[in-house]
């Protein structure tokens, strides 16, 4: 008799464990399957949300079909213990593995703001609190010259101060490496006036091949004890970098003695005049040999360079023949 309520026994534990195993195959099977998503869809994890709170998102979005196997599976591969908050985007068809493995890569959507070169401070501010998805206002504009131009990502509701300190924090590595690479003899006694020629730079072109060049002119201006001459620095003086000044300059601005009119100081301006990216940072701590004195506009977008007065008068005079033919 025992023997046959052994028998009995080892059978049920058979049928009990066959069946266990079963639904551990089957769980397992519906957890790796693909899901129920028919197109991408966005899913935010909310900052501090629990699996619970992740499980009845993914549940309202449809992204999954059975919350039980789906708390079981995020506990059994740890994914509950790291969730990471973001919006993600979840493929059609992700499986709750997934899925899971998606919101614990913290791979979340970016968004982009780009700064251009050669922007103001006010103007790259303008741009970052009209930019949507991030939170905060920009109040106070930073210094001239500090932010790096670039194209910079970001988190839904990210701040905008993040940004602003991405940008200074990038232009000090930028401006350091400059410096501690930089040419011997240049007439720039500090990191602060290399970013300040630099921003002259970048403001006289967009040509890259041009920077050098120009950064070329400058110097040897400096060297020669010339001023330097340079309508971008006059326009700063009058509107403060706060806009374009949207006309050409008059005959009275270049006469008048402002800190930034090069046409009537010494030397450099006071501070940057714009934001200048790496290139022209970069020129302006290793210009050309060229012995360059002037440049003017050549018509095609760049700039014809000469060493002699009479050859930029020369060169002045084709420009003005442009000018007329294009009115």
């Amino acid at each position: 008799m025992l023997r046959h309520l052994a028998a009995n026994v080892l059978t049920v534990l058979i049928v009990a464990m066959v069946a266990i195993s079963g639904v551990i195959y089957w769980g397992q099977s519906q957890y790796t399957a693909p899901g129920p998503l028919a197109e991408p869809t966005v899913i935010t994890v909310e900052r501090g949300a629990r699996l619970d709170d992740v499980t009845e998102t993914l549940l309202e979005a449809g992204a999954i079909g059975n919350d039980t196997i789906f708390r079981l599976g995020a506990r059994y591969d740890g994914y509950d213990r790291r969730l990471r908050f973001g919006e993600y985007e979840v493929p059609a068809g992700a499986s709750m593995r997934e899925i899971l493995a998606l919101f614990a890569s913290g791979r979340s959507i970016q968004y982009f703001v780009t700064i251009p070169e050669g922007l103001t401070s006010w103007e790259a501010v303008q741009i970052i609190n009209d930019t949507a998805l991030l939170t905060g206002e920009i109040t106070e504009i930073p210094p001239e010259g500090s932010l790096a131009p670039d194209t910079y990502s970001f988190e839904r509701n990210a701040t905008r101060a993040s940004i602003i300190d991405r940008m200074q924090a990038a232009q000090e590595t930028i401006l350091a490496e400059a410096w501690a690479n930089r040419q011997d003899g240049l007439p720039l006694d500090s990191p602060e006036e290399l970013l300040i020629l630099a921003s002259i730079i970048e403001k006289e072109t967009s040509v890259p091949e041009e920077r050098f060049d120009v950064a070329a002119v400058f110097v040897n201006r400096l060297n020669q004890g010339m001023r330097l001459q340079t309508d971008p620095t006059v326009i700063y003086g009058i509107t403060l970098g706060q806009g374009p000044l949207g006309r050409g300059l008059r005959r009275s601005e270049l006469d008048r003695a402002t800190p930034y009119n090069t046409y009537q100081i010494d030397g450099l301006p006071p501070t940057p005049i714009a934001n200048p990216g790496r290139a022209a940072i970069e020129a302006t701590a290793n210009p050309s040999e060229a012995p360059y004195i002037f440049f003017v506009a050549d018509g095609t977008g760049g700039h014809a360079f000469s060493v002699t007065y009479a050859e930029h008068q020369r060169n002045v005079a084709r420009w003005r023949e442009i000018e007329r033919s294009r009115q």
